[in-house]
């Protein structure tokens, strides 16, 4: 999970800040000392990290912060405002052309995941209703042409290929003439890789730029090569002037070092960061909804936003008045639990839930078991007769063994899911005793 060593460790200086009324100078100190180590240990750039501890200490030593009544939340909001500053204060949109073509360039070493992560953004551009084209000037990759028809194919987006035999920057030039031929409205150049920068790579890159005048260059950064993605953003971006980056791998890097550091020592945005290898886990960048997940407070805001993408809005209306009659059935308890697969890793979920992913510290979520599980549940509601799902008091034991023996399950299962139905319902009806109504939430989750 990403920034999960350096959330903990942050939340352990935390709790000490604010198991303590006051704070000395000393107390601020020692936290300090705490979060610069845990940082490093995270493999953030030295620079970055002494520059974050300066801007910290500078604010926090004041006497508004040591003689307020709840300094520890004091000291930790300074942190998160500076952790957000520090990758770039708000997002950064993609810009576009005035012209009828707007001109990507992506760019970055092979392995970063650049080819994939095109079209996971193209896909992304057309859900906006633009019409974009992958133009393949990869020439020396085995199969890198191929790869890119592959995955353009997936995202039903067109690719525009010339081959290996044509020059890099003539392909790029064609490729832009088709689009204006065939309407398309955004290019994306696909330019080759390297295992390292050299100056016959740098070289081809700068004879495209000239050739093609992209309207952003973006360089495609391996989050989990740590403090090199420093190196490989500063050099690229001396090059060629890059606009921004897309940060890969996100989903697994434990650390969180790259992510920290190239934008304040490129002093240029990351746009979108990769969550997971799916097509669809391609995410805007919000420097303060990361800082707010890295301190441990989670991201209501994206999963709001993740909700109203995945569930469907209609039924979630119809569900809400069956659960204020109590009515809700089997049926329901198994449709929004494929909805909220729809959602994402459950890990991924829990992460942006506040306060949840602080009680989840150290676990170990098993995304296959969790899988495992939401299936043998779906085989034991579908093994059940409609009747069944509708009313589940009536399942005796002979029932129960049918629907096991249907479900390739045993009757311990059945009668489990039974009693979480059972429970979840029970919830409900105190809920709705106590409260009257149901809180407006975009969905509810069966756990």
């Amino acid at each position: 999970m990403a920034f999960e060593s350096l959330t903990e460790k942050f939340q352990n200086v935390f709790k000490n800040l604010r198991s303590k009324g006051k704070l000395s100078e000393n107390d601020i100190k020692e936290a300090l000392r705490e979060v610069k180590l845990a940082l490093l240990e995270a493999d953030v750039n030295y620079k970055v990290v002494k520059d974050l501890i300066d801007n910290i200490k500078e604010k926090a030593m004041g006497q508004e912060v040591l003689q307020s009544l709840t300094p520890g939340q004091q000291v930790i909001k300074i942190v998160n405002d500076e952790l957000t500053n520090l990758m770039g204060s708000s997002q950064s949109k993609l810009t576009f052309a005035t012209s009828k073509v707007t001109v990507y360039m992506m760019v970055g070493l092979q392995g970063a995941g650049k080819t994939t992560t095109t079209a996971k953004l193209a896909m992304k551009l057309k859900s906006q209703g633009k019409k974009p084209l992958l133009v393949a000037c990869d020439i020396y990759r085995p199969a890198a042409i191929k790869q890119l028809q592959v995955v353009g194919e997936k995202v039903n987006v067109p690719v525009f290929s010339m081959g290996d035999q044509h020059n890099p920057a003539s392909i790029a030039k064609a490729g832009i003439n088709h689009a204006i031929s065939n309407g398309n409205d955004i290019v994306f150049i696909d330019t080759a890789g390297r295992l390292h920068i050299d100056d016959e790579l740098m070289e081809e890159l700068e004879n495209i730029k000239k050739e093609v005048k992209p309207q952003e260059i973006l360089l495609v950064l391996d989050a989990m090569t740590g403090q090199d993605a420093v190196n490989i953003a500063q050099t690229f971006d001396e090059k060629l002037g890059i606009d921004g980056f897309i940060m890969t791998k996100l989903d697994g890097d434990t650390r969180g070092g790259a992510a920290l550091s190239v934008s304040h020592i490129t002093n240029k945005p990351i746009k979108f960061v990769g969550m997971g290898e799916k097509l669809d886990e391609l995410q805007e960048f919000y420097p303060d909804r990361m800082a707010s997940r890295i301190l441990g407070m989670g991201d209501i805001l994206t999963l709001i936003e993740k909700a109203g993408q995945a569930i469907d809005q209609e039924k979630a209306a119809e569900l809400e008045q069956k659960m204020r009659k109590m009515e809700f059935d089997l049926d329901d308890f198994l449709d929004q639990m494929q909805q909220i697969k729809k959602m994402g890793p459950l890990g991924q979920i829990m992460n942006m839930i506040p306060g949840l992913n602080s009680q989840l510290a150290g676990a170990n979520i098993d995304e296959d078991q969790i899988g495992h599980g939401l299936k043998q549940t779906e085989a034991i509601i579908r093994s059940m007769t409609k009747n069944e799902r509708k009313n589940p008091t009536i399942l005796n034991g002979s029932r129960k063994q049918r629907i096991a023996k249907g479900s390739g399950t045993n009757i311990q299962e059945v009668n489990k899911l039974i009693k979480q139905f059972d429970m979840m319902k029970n919830m409900m009806k105190q809920f709705i005793g106590n409260k009257g109504k149901m809180g407006k939430m975009p969905f509810k989750m069966p756990f």
